[in-house]
């Protein structure tokens, strides 16, 4: 069984990894040449996961062609890149290859989930979504995790999930394609909104109340664009949202507590060679729900507060004189 992945960040690398513990035949697409060298000559990826040591059998690439061949293609690329970078695929692989879609964002341009994307790109090939609680360095150095494998035919997500599980890589299947990836990009911007409240003081009750009404807002979006309630409460939803907002580890948590203790944004990123896809699914969440008329009120003061240029305190006391309401509503 061969398996591709496109993309050699932390995420696709810590993929190439758990899918080698599984025995798999395993090649990663690199868009740097320089990082596919040193994953296949040095096995390391050290710009984006240093101090791992890659299994030997773990090659890399720069031609994006050469993934075509594979029997199963996992797509890691990041959101806002992610058409541009898997587009050129499209004819070249078979429509019976499944494509497994691991990156987390909503399109800023089109407002497309990741799903929409793909589909629009390679209609005949099925179309499954991984997602979950997962840090990449955990991922890699084999510590247990477990993830949802959301596929419209669950059949076919089963049989996936076989492909890839080994004793501390746990695919769970699912049917609820749209609910994986709302989950999975909404936590994004929720990770950021723990990280200011956090950089402000403003302590552990605070958190507990953002996520507990951050998982009331992804899953009014969820339902809105046809995704199931049921599924915020499991892997994808619940599960990745605790742990983005509350783990160290998190990029989005980190980006918003350095800018709750009054760092700037473009200073942040300046610093970084890793994608925060909070900042970028912010605006496009606001978009989306303002197009399903949904309710965001902890999302949309996250895009303010990034892209709009908004003052944190302002934004914060508008939060806290919003009006008191039924916890349902």
């Amino acid at each position: 069984m061969k398996i591709a992945i496109i993309g050699a960040g932390a995420w696709g690398t810590a993929l190439a990894v758990a899918a080698r513990r599984a025995g798999r035949d395993v090649l990663i697409w690199a868009l740097e040449p320089e990082v596919a060298h040193g994953i296949t000559y040095d096995n390391e990826n050290r710009p984006y996961l240093p101090r791992v040591k890659l299994d030997p059998a773990i090659r890399a690439t720069n031609n994006l062609g050469d993934v075509a061949v594979a029997d199963i293609v996992l797509l890691a690329a990041p959101a806002q890149h992610f058409r541009r970078t898997v587009g050129p695929l499209a004819g070249q692989i078979a429509p019976s290859t499944p494509l497994i879609i691991c990156s987390k964002g909503i399109e800023q341009e089109t407002l497309a989930l990741m799903s929409e994307a793909v589909s629009s790109l390679f209609a005949a090939n099925p179309i499954m979504v991984l997602s979950g609680p997962t840090f990449a360095s955990d991922v890699a150095a084999g510590l247990p995790t477990a993830v949802t494998l959301a596929a419209y035919d669950i059949d076919a997500a089963q049989q996936i999930a076989n492909c890839l599980s080994s004793e501390r890589f746990r695919p769970y299947s699912g049917d609820d394609v749209i609910g994986a990836q709302i989950g999975g990009a909404i936590k994004n911007v929720l990770a950021i909104a723990c990280g200011i409240a956090d950089g402000c003081g403003f302590g552990d009750n605070a958190r507990a109340a953002l996520i507990t009404r951050g998982l009331t807002e992804l899953t009014r979006l969820c339902l809105a664009k046809g995704g199931r309630a049921e599924t915020m409460m499991g892997l994808s939803g619940m599960g990745d949202l605790v742990l983005t907002c509350t783990g160290t580890q998190s990029r989005n948590y980190s980006l918003g507590l350095a800018i709750g203790q009054g760092r700037t944004l473009a200073d942040i990123l300046e610093e970084r060679n890793s994608v925060a896809e909070g900042v970028f699914t912010a605006s496009a969440a606001v978009a989306l729900a303002d197009k399903l008329d949904v309710d965001m009120p902890i999302t949309a003061a996250v895009d303010a507060v990034l892209n709009r240029d908004a003052d944190i305190d302002d934004v914060i006391g508008a939060l806290l004189a919003r009006p008191l309401k039924t916890e349902a509503g």
